[in-house]
């Protein structure tokens, strides 16, 4: 696979990338096209298993949608956004496993999965790792401007490739 995304990106110079924000109840999802540093939205969405679902269902519905969005948008690498550990030990074991399911799914299918953390995606978008919300969806709809309105999750999502392409490159020109 990473001798296929050489050649690809020797021919086209075009690069997808698909940044992920895991969650039990929503992974949200982005997908961003490089050329060169110029940006451009290609699709977003939110992956909900149901809420009453089994613990292991839920996993699997979050397994099988990264999945989907990977047939249906065909990325050249991933990029999954770390957790944060909270107060709640459980939430966070909880979290983790999405996040498993998250990182299996584009390794699964031979991309590249970069790892990022919230504060290096916040500072990657917004210029301040201590950024909220509402700052990161402002920072996407402005760099991204046909995405829209894409919500919390898929924002969140959006901002993770957007860090991934920005950090990507800035090691690519580190290493020239």
């Amino acid at each position: 696979m990473r001798a296929r995304l050489a050649e690809h990106m020797m021919n086209t110079n075009r690069l997808r990338i698909l940044g992920l924000d895991p969650g039990l109840l929503r992974t949200g999802w982005g997908v961003v096209a490089c050329e060169g540093s110029r940006l451009s939205h290609v699709a977003h969405g939110v992956i909900k298993p149901s809420a009453g679902a089994d613990f292991a269902d839920r996993l699997l519905c979050l397994f099988e949608g990264v999945t989907a969005v990977i047939a249906e948008h065909a990325p050249h690498e991933a990029a999954v956004e770390e957790i944060f550990v909270n107060m709640n030990p459980s939430s966070t074991l909880k979290l983790g496993h999405a996040r498993a399911a998250s990182l299996i799914a584009p390794a699964k299918a031979g991309l590249t999965v970069a790892e990022y953390a919230t504060k290096a995606v916040k500072k990657a978008v917004v210029g301040a790792g201590a950024a909220d919300k509402s700052q990161i969806g402002f920072m996407v709809r402005r760099l991204l401007p046909t995405c829209g309105d894409p919500g919390e999750d898929a924002a969140d999502a959006l901002a993770v490739a957007i860090a991934h392409a920005h950090l990507r490159m800035a090691r690519i020109r580190g290493a020239a």
